[in-house]
C-alpha cells in the first residue's frame, strides 16, 4: 500500500512532467487517508509542497458512493473487452476504439441491480440518513 508521501511524489511528478503547463489540475479521489493536503507538506519542503497544492483542484468522491464500483466495473469491462490482449499503435487508434466500444455499450439499455433494499439501507446506513424532527 502506498503512504501519503509516495502518493504525494506520484502526483508532484504528474504535476512537474505531464501537466507541468497546466495553471490548474482537477483531481478526483477517493476519500483514503493518503489522498490530502498534508501529505504534500510531509514529503516536501514547504514552498515547494505550497506551490504544488496550489495548482491542485481536489474533488472527493463520496463517502458511501456506490456508483464508484459502477465506474470501476465500467473501466474493467472497457479493459477486458476493448483493449486487453491487442496491440493498438497510436493515441488515435485507442481512441477509436475505446468510442466504437462505448457506442456499442451504450446502445443496449443497462442497469444496476442493486442489492439493498431500501428499508434495508435505512437500517444499516442510519448514521448517513438525515434526522428529521417533528
Amino acid at each position: 500500500m502506498k503512504t501519503k508521501v509516495d502518493w504525494a511524489i506520484e502526483m508532484a511528478a504528474l504535476l512537474e512532467g505531464r501537466y507541468a503547463d497546466c495553471e490548474k489540475v482537477i483531481v478526483v479521489c477517493d476519500n483514503l487517508n493518503t489522498h490530502t493536503i498534508g501529505a504534500f507538506y510531509e514529503a516536501f519542503e514547504p514552498a515547494r509542497a505550497r506551490a504544488l497544492v496550489s495548482r491542485i483542484e481536489f474533488h472527493y468522491t463520496p463517502k458511501h458512493g456506490s456508483w464508484l464500483n459502477i465506474a470501476e466495473n465500467e473501466l474493467s469491462c472497457l479493459t477486458s473487452q476493448c483493449v486487453s490482449g491487442r496491440r493498438i499503435g497510436s493515441e488515435e487508434e485507442l481512441r477509436e476504439q475505446a468510442t466504437a466500444w462505448y457506442d456499442e455499450i451504450n446502445s443496449t439499455q443497462r442497469g444496476v441491480d442493486w442489492q439493498m433494499k431500501i428499508d434495508d439501507a435505512r437500517i444499516k446506513l442510519d448514521s448517513i440518513y438525515p434526522k428529521i424532527k417533528m
